[in-house]
């Protein structure tokens, strides 16, 4: 079942569990306007409370960009910090969304992730891309702004220090084979097989404990994001859950 949240913006769920969010504006490169955003908050949040849903992939439409980030024309009418301020922090509850989410992410990148979209494909769990994929940050030669200290701290927990300085302070590119290489891009695949992959992934986190997936997943989030380390209450969930006591009784027959 498929439903546009915004004509740029759109929701499948599929037969099995998994469901897609298709970022479909590829005149403009995939870049994101406010109701964009807005509209994809809402997609994940129908995610969240869908309980037959158990992994989200995300994608942008075109074969040339996954995201590319805010629609610069948003940034015209600025004329102080404090515009600055809010827009990073509404789209930290955008990126935020992403990560709190309960199952599996997977972005699935085609072309171009940059800036906003580098963020968006940051926070998902897993990445693959097509052969042609670049991903970066290029502020320090385009717009001369900013990532915010958060988006920053992500980026170091998946590519570590060095390359994020080449990357916003030289304005540096990762190609999708440095990508793999580094262990941010989880396959590189041909263009024609990546929706094949995107399913297989897919369908192999499905097939796995969800009771675990969450608790790691929000661990993580804390840890990198908070710089928290409090999890009794997570280990509490998976420790006292019916999926556990399951797993222990399966695994004591054999």
């Amino acid at each position: 079942m498929s439903t546009a949240l915004h004509e740029s913006v759109a929701l499948t769920v599929h037969a099995g569990g998994a469901a897609e969010i298709l970022i479909d504006r590829p005149e403009r490169h995939n870049a994101m306007s406010m109701p964009m955003y807005e509209a994809l908050l809402t997609a994940l949040e129908r995610c969240q409370a869908d309980s037959a849903i158990r992994c989200v992939m995300l994608r942008g439409a075109g074969g040339k960009s996954f995201i590319s980030g805010t629609d610069i024309a948003y940034f015209k009418d600025f004329h102080d910090g404090q515009q600055g301020i809010a827009y990073e922090a509404f789209v930290e509850r955008v990126i935020d969304a992403v990560e709190r989410i309960a199952v599996p992410t997977i972005a699935v990148i085609d072309g171009w992730a940059v800036g906003g979209g580098l963020a968006l494909a940051t926070a998902c769990d897993f990445r693959i891309c097509s052969t042609g994929s670049r991903f970066g940050a290029p502020i320090a030669k385009t717009l001369s702004n900013t990532l915010s200290s958060r988006n920053i701290a992500r980026l170091v927990a998946s590519l570590g220090v060095p390359r994020v300085k080449r990357m916003l302070l030289l304005a540096d590119y990762l190609s999708a084979e440095q990508a793999e290489a580094c262990g941010f891009v989880h396959t590189v695949v041909p263009a024609d097989q990546l929706q094949a992959q995107a399913q297989a992934l897919a369908e192999q986190l499905m097939a796995l404990s969800a009771t675990t997936q969450s608790a790691v997943k929000e661990s993580l989030r804390r840890i990198v994001v908070e710089q928290r380390l409090d999890d009794e209450d997570l280990v509490s969930a998976v420790y006292g859950s019916g999926e556990f006591r399951a797993g222990v009784a399966g695994f004591n027959r054999q």
